[in-house]
């Protein structure tokens, strides 16, 4: 089975010692025992050894799903080896499923303390999932026994200021109502300076001429005048603002809507998107199902594209909020860093306001439900409570609005701790459930990359779509996208594959702590 955050992503958090899986032999048995019993053990060792280097060599060659699988058996037969624990640990990492490496890394310290690499991969998965104090100590266990460790005293440094930001940042937050960036912003006066030949808008207002000439403008990798963004961004925020949680739209039986997934700043993608499947219009409507943002540095150029359609086409422009468009994830992946680089932290400031009012589900015709991540921790959620939901805030890390961000589906019944250590995983009977009592025919979700660029599950009930083709420049994935008829509201895919884009490696602007190590 393919491992299905291949989110990052097949993009981790990079450390001196995750480059390369440890090859070292480490056995951890009996010295004592004799005979049989002795030779049956060394054995096994030993045949667990030849897994883990055909294991190592799969994670070399970037196919992370058979590292993985050749890891596992190698623990099958000797689990109580630290280093494979360890690797495997790193190829979780590489494919986002933090919680998962997370434990591996636990697991490795338990059996080994003194393994350095163990508190590296613990770090690593603490900072993925945000938990910096506890990366933070891992960190200092690093540097005390590596004191001359210049790299680990650089992620020391690094983790540690960003603890005392987030300190600081609590420290002055109030009950009253955070002030806007809008409110100290004179759009109005600033001066577009002569020399300036890119588009404008005009007389304030997004027109068709102004999105082709901006998208032609990107596509030559310049930049947009900041007023015209933060006249976007403004005026976007206010069309957002007035949206409900839920939007609910109806297709009339000849119309159709294309349904992206994860875009992560993968422009030129995104203009081969709309070079395969028409401009968005009034009579040829989008779905941008979050996650628009992050990992591939042009990240600013797909946002601002995308709220430009919305500007033009609000009724026929739909997008909702993926996991990646929230202030920690930016932090750490790259779009604060590239708005920051691009143009100022307050234009970052703003963006996050923006994004805090991007809905979080849409629902077709009464029978389709879109959303990022997925379903929900627990049974009896209904779309009036998905509708109450007051999504004006960064996520909290559970319940109804965290589950919509970051859930997945699992092949088994039930329900399971999440591979990204976030929400949950869910089955297909808590989707059969879903519908049933929400009267739907089917869930549309992102939110994880597929070889074929989609994947139907849960007997056609529960569909993935991703959007980033061959996403980081390295998962050789397939785009897709969808379209959804009125008359049948049938899902018909449409595949494609990554287009050259300028030589700007992803991550580019990604915290130091998360650099792509393996690129």
């Amino acid at each position: 089975m393919l491992w299905t955050l291949l989110e990052v992503r097949r993009t981790a958090l990079h450390d001196p010692l995750a480059g390369v899986c440890d090859s070292s032999p480490r056995t951890h048995g009996s010295a004592t025992e004799h005979g049989s019993v002795k030779m049956a053990e060394e054995e096994r060792n030993a045949s667990a050894e030849k897994l883990k280097e055909k294991a190592n060599n799969y994670f070399k060659d970037k196919d992370y799903e058979n590292a993985i699988k050749y890891y596992t058996e190698a623990l099958e037969l000797n689990p109580s080896n630290a280093i494979y624990y360890s690797n495997r640990s790193l190829a979780y990492l590489r494919t986002e499923c933090y919680g998962y490496a997370l434990g591996d890394a636990t697991r490795a310290l338990e059996l080994d303390k003194n393994y350095i690499k163990g508190y590296y991969r613990r770090a690593t998965s603490n900072m993925a999932l945000g938990k910096f104090k506890a990366a933070l100590k891992d960190y200092e266990t690093v540097v005390r026994v590596r004191p001359n460790d210049k790299d680990a005293k650089m992620k020391y440094q690094e983790c540690n200021k960003i603890v005392k930001q987030k300190a600081f940042e609590r420290a002055i937050a109030s009950d009253e109502l955070k002030r806007s960036v809008v409110d100290s912003l004179d759009i109005e006066n600033m001066t577009i300076e002569d020399d300036y030949a890119g588009p404008k808008l005009e007389d304030g207002k997004v027109t068709l001429k102004f999105m082709k000439d901006l998208m032609a403008w990107f596509k030559d990798q310049k930049k947009l005048h900041r007023k015209c963004a933060y006249q976007m961004l403004v005026q976007v925020k206010e069309v957002l603002s007035k949206l409900p949680s839920l939007v609910e739209i109806s297709l009339k039986e000849t119309e159709e809507i294309t349904i992206c997934g994860d875009t992560h700043g993968q422009y030129y993608d995104l203009l081969n998107i709309f070079e395969l499947n028409g401009l968005p219009s009034i009579t040829n409507p989008y779905l941008f199902n979050g996650d628009f943002v992050d990992r591939g540095s042009f990240s600013v150029e797909v946002i601002l594209t995308l709220f430009g359609f919305k500007l033009l086409y609000p009724e026929h422009f739909h997008l909702l909020r993926g996991n990646h468009e929230t202030d920690n994830m930016n932090q750490m992946y790259g779009f604060e860093g590239e708005v920051k680089a691009k143009y100022t932290a307050q234009m970052f400031q703003l963006f996050s306001e923006v994004f805090q009012w991007l809905p979080l589900a849409q629902c077709i015709n009464s029978k389709v439900l879109v959303m990022h991540g997925g379903l929900f921790s627990e049974d009896g959620v209904t779309l009036e409570d998905i509708r109450k939901i007051d999504r004006n805030r960064q996520p909290p890390d559970s319940g109804p609005m965290c589950d919509l961000l970051w859930s997945d589906p699992q092949p088994q019944d039930g329900r399971s701790v999440s591979k990204r250590g976030v929400s949950c995983q869910f089955g297909p009977d808590v989707t059969e459930r879903f519908l049933e009592q929400n009267k739907l025919q089917y869930i549309v979700r992102s939110h994880e990359v597929k070889a074929e660029g989609y994947e139907v599950t849960h007997s056609g009930k529960c569909i993935t779509v991703f959007s980033a083709p061959n996403y980081c420049d390295q998962m050789g994935n397939k785009g897709a996208y969808i379209h959804l008829r009125g008359s049948d509201l049938k899902p018909e895919f449409h595949q494609f594959t990554a287009v050259p884009h300028p030589d700007v490696k992803p991550m580019a602007y990604a915290n130091s702590l998360m650099q792509l190590g393996m690129m």
